[in-house]
C-alpha cells in the first residue's frame, strides 16, 4: 500500500456498521431458521411411537405417512444453498440420517431374487370399478398361481369368474372376497372378523412344494375428518385375525389383503407380528399402492411366515383405485 493510500485508509477507518454486516453474512451466521426447521423436521422422525393415539389417532395417522415427513428435507437443502447456510447445511444432516436410517433399506436393489414355487397377487379391485373387465384382463397377464381378491360386487364376481376360468380351475368365494388358483384347493372356510359380512377366508393350496395356508382379508376402513384419524372398527378386525393366524397349524402362510393400514402403522401390530412382508424382504422402494392415481400409502400386502420371498412389487393401475401387488415365494 502507498504512502497515500495508506494516510486514505487511517482518515477512513472500517465503520462498525460494516463489521457487524460482514459477521452477518457469514455463512455460519446465515439460515438458523432453516436450521431449526431441519431439526424439528427430525423430531416426527425419531419420536413417532411417542405420539398418542388418544387424540384423534393422531398417531397410527403419522405413523401411517411416515416417510412423507423426509420430503422436507430437499425443500430445506434448496433453502441452505439459496441462503448459503453452512449452519442450515450442517442441520440437515440430522433427518437426513434418521429418515435414511428408518427407510434407506428399501432403496437397495438387488434384494431377494432367486429361484421361486409361487407366485401370488392380491388386489381390492372397487366396487365402483368402471371396467372389472379390463382389470381381469391385466390381472391375467400378470401369470399369478394364486390370485386374491377384495370387493367385489355380486355382478363383478359374474365377469372375474368368466375370466379366470380357464386358467385358474380351482375358486374359493365369501362375499365380497375371492381366491382363484391353479393349484388344488383341499379346503377352505370364513374367518370371523367381527363384520356382518365376511370379509376373510382361509384356503388351503397344495402347492407341487407343499401345503400352504392362504388368507385373503379386506379390514375396515378409515376415515380422516375433523374428529381425527378414526380406526377403531379397522383396529377390532386386526385383532380378530391376528388371533386366526397366530393360531395357524401349517408352516407355511400367506396373508394378502387389503389391510386399510401400513406396515409403519402400531395398530397394524396384533396381525403384523410374526410376519414378514414380502415388499420389506423382497421389493424395492416403498411400494405405495392406493389411491391408484397417485400413490400415498402403501395399504395392500402380501404377509408371509415360514416361506422365503424372493421378489415383490407393484404393477401399474388396472382402472381400480388400488394398484395390485405381486411376490414372488420359495416354499
Amino acid at each position: 500500500m502507498s504512502d497515500r493510500q495508506t494516510a486514505v485508509a487511517a482518515r477512513n477507518p472500517p465503520s462498525r456498521g460494516s463489521a457487524r454486516r460482514r459477521r452477518k453474512s457469514s455463512p455460519w451466521r446465515r439460515g438458523w431458521v432453516i436450521a431449526v426447521l431441519a431439526v424439528l423436521t427430525a423430531v416426527p422422525l425419531m419420536f413417532h411411537r411417542y405420539v398418542p393415539n388418544s387424540i384423534g389417532n393422531l398417531g397410527s395417522l403419522l405413523d401411517t405417512f411416515l416417510p412423507w415427513v423426509g420430503v422436507a428435507i430437499p425443500i430445506l437443502a434448496v433453502s441452505a444453498v439459496v441462503r448459503r447456510s453452512a449452519t442450515a447445511g450442517v442441520a440437515l444432516l440430522l433427518p437426513a440420517a434418521v429418515w435414511g436410517l428408518m427407510f434407506g433399506h428399501l432403496l437397495i436393489p438387488g434384494k431377494g431374487g432367486g429361484a421361486y414355487d409361487l407366485r401370488v397377487l392380491s388386489q381390492n379391485v372397487d366396487a365402483d370399478n368402471p371396467d372389472p373387465q379390463k382389470t381381469a384382463q391385466e390381472l391375467l397377464a400378470a401369470d399369478a398361481d394364486v390370485v386374491a381378491l377384495e370387493e367385489i360386487t355380486t355382478a363383478d364376481m359374474k365377469i372375474y369368474k368368466a375370466a379366470f376360468a380357464k386358467t385358474y380351475p380351482y375358486e374359493v368365494q365369501r362375499d365380497t372376497v375371492a381366491l382363484w388358483s391353479k393349484y388344488p384347493v383341499a379346503q377352505s372356510k370364513s374367518v370371523d372378523v367381527g363384520f356382518k359380512w365376511t370379509r376373510a377366508l382361509r384356503a388351503e393350496v397344495n402347492t407341487p412344494e407343499g401345503k400352504v395356508a392362504v388368507y385373503v382379508a379386506h379390514l375396515a376402513s378409515v376415515r380422516v375428518g375433523a374428529g381425527g384419524f378414526t380406526s377403531g372398527q379397522r383396529n377390532d378386525t386386526i385383532k380378530a385375525l391376528g388371533r386366526q393366524i397366530s393360531d395357524e397349524k401349517l408352516n407355511g402362510v400367506i396373508v394378502m389383503g387389503d389391510f386399510n393400514g401400513t406396515a409403519n402403522d402400531r395398530s397394524l401390530a396384533p396381525l403384523t407380528t410374526g410376519l414378514r412382508s414380502a415388499q420389506g424382504a423382497a421389493g424395492y422402494g416403498f411400494g405405495f399402492t392406493w389411491p391408484a392415481k397417485f400413490p400415498m400409502a402403501r395399504i395392500d400386502h402380501i404377509l408371509v411366515r415360514g416361506v422365503t420371498p424372493t421378489k415383490a412389487w407393484v404393477m401399474k393401475s388396472t382402472g381400480s383405485d388400488h394398484r395390485p401387488v405381486v411376490a414372488e415365494l420359495r416354499i
